[in-house]
């Protein structure tokens, strides 16, 4: 996703924003603050669990919430989302085909079946209409991107196959931050 990166705002933009988003004037940000704050496009309220996925990887002191320093992390995290969605997004409707997400999949690196891919349209797509918002695209890239490191770290000699003990691979399920 780094070809999609944005430059980092002024601080006193940031500031703003985070003001704006922080309503009960804690100093923090907390999931259901940032859920109210973001968009996905359609109206309908940001999934809560990439609310959760976002704000746990942001939240360096695991108090549930952001500082305005790791607010502003995460605001380009979710912009620079906002650009890869864009490009990907090729007819404009505002959310992510199969085509589409194979294409977008492709990009990242990953060569995955069809088969696999109507997997994760059928997890991703809420609204049950052939298509994933762009909360849910978030998600979905960040739970393969996650469960691929995973993977990675017994795919010793890369070559895609991993023999692994049942304990080992609940060891791996359980320690996944997502």
């Amino acid at each position: 996703m780094s070809a999609y990166s944005t430059p980092m705002p002024s601080r006193e933009f940031l500031w703003d924003v985070f003001n704006r988003v922080d309503r009960d004037r804690s100093g923090e940000i907390s999931a259901d603050e940032l859920q109210q704050a973001l968009s996905n496009g359609t109206w309908t309220p940001f999934n809560p669990e990439t609310v959760r996925l976002m704000i746990g990887m942001f939240d360096k002191k695991n108090s549930g919430t952001v500082s305005f320093e790791e607010f502003g992390a995460l605001w380009k995290y979710v912009t620079d989302w906002q650009n890869c969605f864009r490009s990907f997004d090729r007819d404009n409707s505002g959310n992510i085909d199969k085509n589409e997400l194979k294409t977008a999949l492709v990009s990242f690196g990953y060569r995955l079946s069809d088969g696999l891919i109507d997997t994760l349209m059928r997890k991703y797509d809420r609204a049950g209409r052939g298509t994933i918002y762009f909360d849910d695209f978030i998600q979905c890239c960040v739970v393969l991107h996650t469960l691929t490191a995973s993977f990675r770290q017994f795919d010793t000699d890369l070559d895609g196959v991993i023999t692994i003990h049942y304990e080992q691979f609940l060891g791996m399920v359980f320690n996944l931050k997502v």
